[in-house]
């Protein structure tokens, strides 16, 4: 997919995942209720709304880790709602999450090779010994995640350890360990939480970078509203729970039920 498409020709194309009426409960609190959304191929999509509203356990059963209540969960029209997180993974869905999940004690490039398990395919002797399909296996998995360090500007940091890295550095990282999967689907939950202004740019950057030049679906929760209304095609809104709206950026901030229940009375966004 070239630049030069629009954000509303990528938001038209077809939908690569699909959720329909799904539900979650954790006893008796109701985490999701009766949710549907749609996500074009090749588009941004952002979930948004309050503390609390729902988004990271939507994400989860996305990415298998809740199984819904009710509901089904597409990719490419394949029913995925059942499967485990692993397989969900070989299909093509990964995702960071809020709280960084790297193996500190690690290398920047070793993190990234952790990343491609669901593509490994050597036995567990030839992987022991190192030799025949192993070794070549291993070779070209290194050069995967070299390229994504390159494509990243990490080239520097490749050797290090990423618990001596800067937060926003560790979660550049952990959006090149979700991109070693090669994923159709990337779900991001608030890859921009915690950072400061000039960490959220080169973020904001390289997420269209991965949306434009590799034609990575994203979905991405983030509190930012002047990250969100800049970068996204489509814009979901919950609130506890439920659906409350969704359409193009313009579209959203003029819905009185957005505006009452999350974006208030501010025109340009900030933060929650």
């Amino acid at each position: 997919m070239s630049a030069a498409e629009s954000l509303a020709d990528r938001a038209a194309a077809s939908p690569i995942l699909t959720v329909q009426g799904v539900s979650k409960k954790f006893g008796g609190v109701t985490a999701v209720q009766d949710v549907s959304l749609e996500v074009p191929r090749g588009a941004i999509v952002s979930v948004i709304g309050p503390n609390g509203a729902g988004k990271t356990s939507l994400l989860n059963m996305v990415s298998g880790f809740y199984r819904p209540d009710t509901g089904v969960i597409a990719l490419e029209g394949d029913a995925i709602t059942t499967l485990r997180p692993s397989q969900i993974a070989a299909r093509g869905i990964a995702r960071t999450f809020q709280n960084i999940a790297l193996f500190s004690g690690l290398t920047v490039l070793d993190n990234l090779m952790l990343g491609r398990h669901v593509h490994m395919r050597a036995g567990v002797l030839s992987s022991a010994l190192y030799w025949g399909p192993a070794r070549k296996e291993e070779i070209a998995h290194r050069e995967r995640c070299e390229e994504i360090i390159e494509f990243l500007k990490l080239q520097d940091l490749r050797k290090q350890q990423t618990g001596a890295l800067s937060y926003g550095l560790r979660k550049r990282v952990e959006l090149g360990r979700a991109l070693a999967l090669e994923p159709k689907v990337l779900l991001l939950d608030e890859p921009m939480g915690g950072m400061n202004q000039d960490e959220k740019e080169d973020m904001a950057r390289h997420v269209l970078d991965v949306n434009i030049e590799r034609g990575v679906t994203v979905v991405l929760i983030e509190h930012d509203m002047g990250v969100v209304m800049d970068i996204s095609d489509r814009v979901f809104v919950l609130d506890r729970g439920r659906r409350i709206g969704g359409g193009t950026p313009e579209e959203v901030q003029r819905t009185p039920a957005v505006i009452q229940a999350y974006l208030g009375t501010s025109k340009g966004g900030g933060q929650t």
